[in-house]
C-alpha cells in the first residue's frame, strides 16, 4: 500500500486481515502471558462480526489440531528412539566385526564390506526416519496412531475392570 493513499481505500484480503491481527495481538502482549478468556474470544469475534457459532466451530478445529500436532511430536521422538536403538545396535555389531578382523592379523580387510553393507542399511533409515512429509510417513503415522489407541482402550478398559473388581 502506498503511504498517502487514505484509510477509507485500503482494502485486505481475509488472509491479510488474519496475518495483520495476528501480529497486532502479538505485539500487544510483550511477554506473551497475557491469556484471553472464551468470553473476550466471543466479544472479539462480535466486533468481528463473527457468530458465536463460527467460534465454536473454529475452537473444536484448533483443539483437534493441537492435538494432531502433539500426536507426530509423539510419533516424530518414537521413530527417533527406535533410530537410536537401530543405530547403537549398528555400532556394537559392526564395532564386534572389526574387532573380530583385527583379531585375525590381517588388518582391515573383509570387515570394511560388512560396515559399508550395513552403513547402506543406516543411510536408508535415517532417510526414513527423518523424512516427515510423504505417503509413506503418512501410512506409518496412521498405523502408529490406530496402535497408540487400541493400547489406551485396552488400558481404560483393564482399569475400570480393576477398579469394579477391587473391593472398597
Amino acid at each position: 500500500m502506498k503511504a498517502f493513499e487514505s484509510n477509507s481505500l485500503r482494502s485486505y484480503s481475509q488472509e491479510e486481515v488474519q496475518q495483520i491481527l495476528q501480529l497486532a495481538i502479538a505485539r500487544q502482549t510483550d511477554d506473551g502471558a497475557q491469556e484471553f478468556s472464551y468470553q473476550q474470544i466471543i466479544e472479539i469475534a462480535a466486533e468481528l462480526q463473527i457468530s458465536s457459532e463460527a467460534v465454536k466451530q473454529a475452537e473444536c478445529d484448533w483443539i483437534l489440531q493441537k492435538s494432531d500436532v502433539q500426536q507426530r511430536k509423539a510419533f516424530d521422538l518414537y521413530r527417533q528412539g527406535k533410530f537410536k536403538k537401530r543405530l547403537g545396535n549398528y555400532a556394537i555389531i559392526n564395532g564386534f566385526v572389526i574387532l573380530i578382523n583385527l583379531l585375525g592379523g590381517t588388518g582391515l580387510t573383509w570387515s570394511i564390506y560388512v560396515l559399508l553393507f550395513c552403513g547402506l542399511g543406516i543411510v536408508l533409515d535415517i532417510w526414513n526416519t527423518f523424512q516427515s512429509k510423504g505417503e509413506e510417513y503418512e501410512n506409518a503415522f496412521q498405523k502408529w496412531k490406530r496402535k497408540h489407541q487400541i493400547k489406551q482402550t485396552i488400558n481404560t478398559v483393564v482399569n475400570k475392570w480393576f477398579k469394579a473388581v477391587q473391593p472398597y
